[in-house]
Formats: structure tokens, sequence, C-alpha cells
């Protein structure tokens, strides 16, 4: 396997020489944050609640794309999926513990944080997130102290992976791709940001985005 194929493998493609980065584009769940509302966070309030998981889920996928659209509101979400008869809790409860299940990635948020300090970068978040979930972790975690603009699947009504969001927030940067790094969990999403052009590094743990990072020329200098 070549030098070039094995950056791919790794989720690596470099930057196109002479290209300066100045903006990186960014997932939350997975990245800065953990997953906000996943299978396993799922799995977690069907035992907390006694549900039927599996029924639970059927209904989930159902409508999630729609939610996370911001084309139907949390309570109507959970009123399909969980709500559709009498329960011994409140629509209120099973938000809270919907949130609950969100955590900060500390080392992740603390680079970034460094990272744009120290080149001036834009910092600029891409995510599907249902408008609930997405408004109170911007607030809770305080990503708006860092991040320059949303584009979430709520906000921007697109949703990964359609690559109209990417274009979106190409158009909202006002950036070339080319100067644009793109992190995300996900390797599919990944790879339709680069189809545009735009650099990419699919996010596996806090070392392996560091060094990747590097061969795009972001290294701290231990100053910030």
């Amino acid at each position: 396997m070549s030098t070039e194929d094995e950056e791919q493998e790794k989720g690596i493609r470099k930057p196109t020489s002479g290209f300066e980065i100045t903006t990186l584009f960014l997932d939350i769940g997975g990245v800065l944050l953990t997953d906000g509302w996943n299978r396993e966070s799922r799995q977690k309030a069907a035992r907390h609640f006694g549900l039927d998981h599996m029924d639970m889920e059927d209904r989930h996928h159902l409508m999630f794309e729609t939610y996370e659209l911001d084309k139907i509101k949390t309570d109507e979400y959970l009123q399909r999926m969980v709500f559709y008869k009498e329960r011994s809790f409140t629509p209120d409860e099973f938000k809270t513990f919907m949130f609950s299940q969100s955590k900060a990635l500390p080392e992740m948020i603390a680079f970034i944080v460094a990272l744009k300090k120290q080149y001036g970068l834009k910092i600029i978040v891409v995510s599907n997130e249902g408008r609930y979930l997405n408004e109170r972790r911007i607030k809770e975690f305080g990503l708006f102290e860092f991040v320059d603009f949303f584009v979430s699947s709520c906000f921007a009504h697109l949703r990964k992976p359609d690559a109209d969001i990417f274009k979106l927030a190409l158009d909202g940067s006002q950036v070339a791709p080319q100067c644009i790094i793109y992190i995300d969990d996900q390797p599919m999403f990944v790879r339709i940001a680069q189809d545009l052009g735009i650099n990419g590094i699919h996010h596996t743990n806090f070392n392996s985005t560091v060094l990747k990072l590097k061969t795009f020329g972001l290294v701290l200098t231990g100053k910030n």
C-alpha cells in the first residue's frame, strides 16, 4: 500500500499545496460531546423507564429524520415514540433523561479552543441534531464561546448525508474548501465533505486526531 493510500485509509487527506488551513468544520456528537441521542442512549432510556426497546426503536427510526430536520418538535416526537399510550412518567421526565446522556469531551474541547486561539481559526459546527438537544447542548457546554456559527440540521433543515448542508456551511463561511478541515466520527460524512474539496479527518480518538491535524500544520506550541 502506498503512503497516499495509507493516509486515505487512516482518514487523512492532505491540503492542496499552497493553501493555509483557516477553518475547522466540526461535528458535535462524538467529537466535542458524546452523542446526544444514539442507540445506546435509547437502550438506557428503555431500561430506565421500563419500555419495550424494539418498539421504541422502530418508532424512532420512522421519525428521526423528520425530527432532526425540525419538521416536528420534541414533544410530538416523544408522543409518537413513547407517549402514544399512558405512562407512569411525564414527557418532561423523559426529556430530562435524554439530556442527561450528554457529556463533554473536555480534552477535545480544550484542544480546539487552543488551536483557535493560536491560529485564529474560524470554527463552524456541521451536525445532525434535533432542536431541543442541540440548543441545550450548545448552552450547557458553552459551545457558543468558541464556535463562530452552527449549521445544525434543525436550523438548516438539511441533514447529513445530504451534501447541501456542507455547501450551506461553505457559503456561510465564505472560505475556500481547500482551507477547511472537516472532523467527524462518521467516515461516510467525512468522504462526502472530501468530495466537495474539503480536507477531512475521521475522528476515532483524541490522540489520533491530534496527529492527523499535525499533517496539516496545526500543532500547539504549548504557550496556550
